[in-house]
């Protein structure tokens, strides 16, 4: 197994950022840092194939509108993107590795906020890819409009609180399901716990709305770039609880699995286009942004 590396950010008197390389295996963090006792900070995970950062550009601006919802300081995206690099680089070349941007609010009372870049060798996820997963529908209890309606509520941020997904993933797995996709309280389908949700009907792929507090999804990005090439139709758009079950394919997207094709929704079959969903799986492997 490689060893995953680590580059801690250090914040200069005139607010510039720096980073530098640490022992991944040493204490770093402080206990009373915000990001470990409040889950108070941001973070991304980016998907690093042959090599190669996906969607960078895209997760740094996301990291960027995060920071801005939770009032962090803008993050420095020559700063991170070189430490994200640097990480790579330092790493032993294997085919996947995720690298996690982390960025918290810091010790309490410091304003300084603690970050660093974490690069490791990626979950494999070969099964799921190919035979698929099983999902439950559960409800989120906010609705569809939520981001307008309560933005201090943080729909729509990359935030370190992720008890409440977590604790959704464990509900179903106890349950014997793979994963999950919320709905808003009045039936709008959402995402995942850490995914975004893709649906194709006949020739059109549609995700639903980031206006609706979810994330606007990197690898959806690129999973509409091969509909497109294909000649298909792509659409931001709702999705309901009926659509998940009549959609002629149906994906969980997100940066460490990539696409896993949904086999059933809440213990009902649902067909898998094993052939599109191989080709999407190859574009996302192999198509560089």
């Amino acid at each position: 197994m490689s060893s995953p590396v680590l580059f801690l950010m250090s914040t200069g008197p005139d607010g510039t950022t720096a980073f530098a390389p640490a022992d991944p295996s040493a204490p770093h963090l402080r206990v009373d840092d915000l990001g470990a006792t409040r889950g108070d900070g941001i973070f991304e995970s980016v998907n690093v194939v042959g090599g190669v950062a996906q969607s960078l550009r895209h997760h740094l601006d996301r990291f960027a509108r995060s920071a801005a919802m939770v009032d962090l300081p803008a993050p420095d995206a020559t700063a991170w993107a070189v430490a994200l690099k640097q990480a790579v680089a330092a790493h032993d070349p294997v085919p996947e590795l995720l690298v996690k941007l982390i960025m918290t609010r810091g010790v309490e009372g410091s304003g300084v906020p603690t970050g660093w870049v974490h690069a490791f060798v990626a979950a494999d996820h070969t099964r799921e890819r190919a035979e698929g997963i099983d999902v439950l529908a559960l409800e989120r209890a906010y609705p569809s409009d939520v981001m307008t309606r309560a933005p201090w509520l943080l729909q729509g941020a990359k935030t370190l609180s992720y008890a409440l997904n977590m604790a959704a993933l464990r509900h179903a797995r106890a349950r014997g399901a793979h994963d999950v996709v919320f709905l808003a309280s009045d039936g709008e389908v959402l995402e995942g716990p850490n995914s975004t949700v893709v649906a194709v009907f006949g020739d059109r792929w549609v995700t639903t709305p980031p206006e609706l507090g979810i994330l606007e999804g990197t690898t959806q990005g690129r999973a509409f770039d091969f509909a497109q090439q294909r000649g298909d139709r792509t659409e931001i758009g709702r999705v309901g609880l009926a659509d998940l079950h009549s959609a002629d394919a149906l994906w969980l997207v997100s940066s460490g699995r990539l696409s896993a094709p949904v086999r059933s929704v809440d213990g009902t079959p649902r067909p898998v286009d094993v052939v599109l969903s191989a080709e999407l799986l190859q574009h996302l492997l192999t198509v560089h942004d």
